[in-house]
């Protein structure tokens, strides 16, 4: 009886340590496992065995994360005050640097996309942040992802949301549209004259160079008015009785 309890003692303290030692992690899952200290190694997924008390392990997940960035007031090159915001997505790659080579990944990735958010829209002038976005998303995205690869994470992709103007300086912007396009309804109105006369131009010259074209131009604007049924009819006399006449008074 002494011996089965004794048995007890020890089977119990054994459950125990096998408990802790084994866990079983995700797909998305790994371990940093830490030997007396130093990293040895990174483990998962499925079960894994970690010897208690002198192995330490720190869960990552590995999957995307969404992260969005606070508003930031940005000054454009141009002198103009506008409110940003934007959304990163990341993920780790590489765990055992995500732990070692930085204190708070998380905190790191939010200070530094909020700096490269204002240091690279602050090169720029606000009609280049309102009509190149992409081109933007693609310079911050490429900053964070160079600066990020030594922590472990790797940058997809960074997407501006919002920016938000003064009401001052959406009334500007709205008189500027305004203007251009009552420049590009001139400058088109005179391009059309411009075709016109250059189509009467070419016309008049076909004309001179052949008298039968003008005398079937002559009779057909006059059927044309005799179509409109109008009480009065000026028939324009031809330019040959003009020189008869002055063959006459001479």
């Amino acid at each position: 009886m002494i011996e089965l309890s004794a048995l007890w003692y020890l089977l119990i303290p054994l459950a125990i340590l096998l408990f802790i030692s084994l866990k079983i992690l995700r797909e998305y899952e790994r371990i940093v496992v830490f030997t007396l200290g130093r990293f040895t190694s990174v483990k998962g997924p499925g079960l894994v065995i970690v010897i208690p008390f002198i192995q330490q392990t720190v869960r990552m997940d590995l999957r995307t994360i969404v992260f969005d960035i606070p508003p930031q007031d940005v000054i454009s090159r141009d002198n103009v005050s506008v409110r940003v915001n934007a959304v990163v997505y990341f993920r780790v790659i590489k765990p055992e640097n995500a732990i070692i080579q930085v204190e708070n990944y998380m905190e790191a990735i939010s200070q530094l996309s909020q700096t490269t958010l204002r240091s690279v829209l602050g090169q720029h002038e606000l009609d280049e942040m309102l009509a190149e976005r992409n081109k933007l998303n693609s310079h911050i995205q490429q900053i964070l992802d160079e600066q990020a690869e030594t922590w472990g994470i790797k940058v997809a992709t960074v997407e501006i949301k919002h920016i938000d103007l003064n009401e001052s300086m959406i009334r500007a912007i709205a008189k500027q549209a305004e203007a251009e396009r009552e420049r590009r309804a001139k400058v088109i109105h005179a391009e059309g004259e411009m075709q016109a006369a250059q189509k009467l131009f070419e016309a008049a010259n076909i004309l001179a160079q052949q008298p039968q074209a003008l005398q079937l131009r002559y009779l057909q604007t006059l059927s044309n008015i005799a179509e409109e049924k109008n009480s009065t009819i000026v028939f324009p006399l031809p330019m040959e009785m003009f020189s008869v006449f002055q063959k006459m008074v001479k």
